[in-house]
């Protein structure tokens, strides 16, 4: 969206009153890049006054610290690197990148300069977040982008009181989904995949990705992504794997790792021993691929004539014109992991940071009334600010997940012309 517009909305609001300057600013699309502005702006005052007011709290930082100390003290074979919290369980690059840390805080004391560095990046992030929303068109109010921006106190603590890999981990993902709408998709893989080198919740987005990536590469331009991905997580890797390959691989990527109950924001409406139960976990990914299959088949391919037609298709010979819109594109990713969170086998406080951003941009892709959406972006808010969690606040949120799922599967798909459900034009429905 050329920034000239918002200005140029702006500007009639100014000359006429101030009731309509504010009815802009919050109602108008096209002011949504001046507002984002200004909210950026307004970001950075609102971190560094958290910073010198809110105290400290320490949770992950020490043992993050503690774990790449052990590799800076010459230590490779991943079991043996150990924080105060239990075992390094993060791939290479969350070693690499906390490492750094680690030298630019004075070996992770000075938490002070650590809490700055993390504003910065929180305000880095946020803007590749509404830049994203911006890109993709969909014509969302400005008021939707000051409600994820400076109103969420959970992920404000997350980032900039906690100090978590988690957020830092989705700076890479926004960045990358930057990348794949510029058609750069190579690049757009590394970054992608030194996301996933940070915390492998960024997995919860490949699903959607690599249906896009098909969509508009085929087959055997995907592939140089593949490898990209895998290779570099094996350069990554490869000191620790050349040590004790199999002590790196069951600890950066142990997928059937066992929550604790008492941590989960998610399950705390079930028997602790139902949570444990490897049966109860079969059901969720069950559920997780099923509900993957739906939107493959009934909404992310019917645009090109059906999964089958994808996968068959030609490898075009201008990638660019095969690319979904870039609605669509946001979309779909954002589908893929809300689905992922949806039907996780534990949510932690933190996890917060994985969709946050995402919901106000599907909520505002349904035909749900504003009042609704709003409700749910409050329900959301307070249900992961409940400390500890409780059965009730386990409910509300699976209650709103629940209802944003179905929204979106009774939404429709959003076409190259519009958002389901997004304004009203050009609506799609499901086939």
């Amino acid at each position: 969206m050329p920034p000239i517009k918002s200005v140029s909305s702006l500007a009639t609001g100014l000359t006429s009153s101030p009731v309509a300057t504010v009815k802009s600013l919050l109602l108008d699309p096209e002011c949504t890049p001046f507002v984002s502005r200004a909210l950026l702006l307004a970001e950075i005052v609102l971190c560094v006054v958290i910073v010198n007011i809110v105290p400290y709290t320490e949770i992950d930082w020490k043992a993050y610290m503690d774990e790449v100390e052990g590799v800076v003290n010459g230590t490779y074979d991943y079991t043996l690197l150990k924080g105060d919290t239990g075992p390094l369980v993060y791939p290479a690059g969350f070693v690499y990148l906390f490492g750094a840390f680690y030298y630019a805080t004075d070996y992770g004391a000075n938490i002070l300069r650590a809490q700055y560095m993390f504003c910065a990046l929180y305000v880095i992030n946020l803007a590749m977040v509404h830049s994203l929303y911006i890109r993709s068109q969909a014509k969302i109010a400005p008021y939707v982008l000051i409600m994820m921006s400076v109103c969420s106190y959970r992920l404000h603590s997350i980032f900039v009181l906690r100090l978590f890999n988690d957020p830092i981990a989705l700076m890479f993902l926004y960045a990358a989904a930057h990348l794949f709408l510029s058609n750069k998709w190579l690049t757009g893989s590394l970054l992608f995949t030194l996301g996933v080198s940070i915390k492998m919740n960024v997995l919860l987005f490949a699903p959607g990705l690599g249906i896009l990536m098909w969509i508009t590469l085929g087959f055997w331009q995907t592939i140089p992504c593949l490898l990209v991905c895998a290779g570099t997580q094996v350069f990554l890797g490869m000191p620790f794997m050349l040590d004790n390959f199999a002590g790196y691989m069951n600890g950066a990527f142990e997928f059937s790792r066992q929550f604790k109950y008492v941590w989960t924001v998610n399950w705390r409406n079930i028997p602790e021993e139902l949570f444990l139960n490897r049966s109860f976990h079969a059901a969720l990914l069950a559920l997780h691929l099923g509900t993957i299959a739906f939107f493959v088949f009934r909404q992310w391919t019917v645009p090109e004539g059906g999964l089958l037609k994808v996968l068959t298709k030609e490898t075009p010979v201008d990638s660019t014109a095969q690319q979904p819109a870039n609605r669509r594109f946001v979309h779909i990713l954002f589908v893929s992991n809300f689905i992922g969170m949806v039907f996780s086998r534990s949510l932690h406080y933190q996890f917060y940071s994985w969709y946050f951003y995402t919901i106000p941009y599907l909520l505002w892709h349904t035909t749900l009334p504003v009042v609704v959406r709003m409700a749910l972006l409050l329900a959301l808010e307070w249900s992961w600010n409940v400390f500890p969690a409780t059965p009730t606040s386990s409910s509300v949120l699976h209650v709103c997940h629940a209802i944003i799922l179905v929204a979106l599967m009774f939404a429709g798909y959003v076409g190259e012309a519009g958002a389901a459900g997004a304004d009203g034009a050009g609506k799609q429905k499901m086939r």
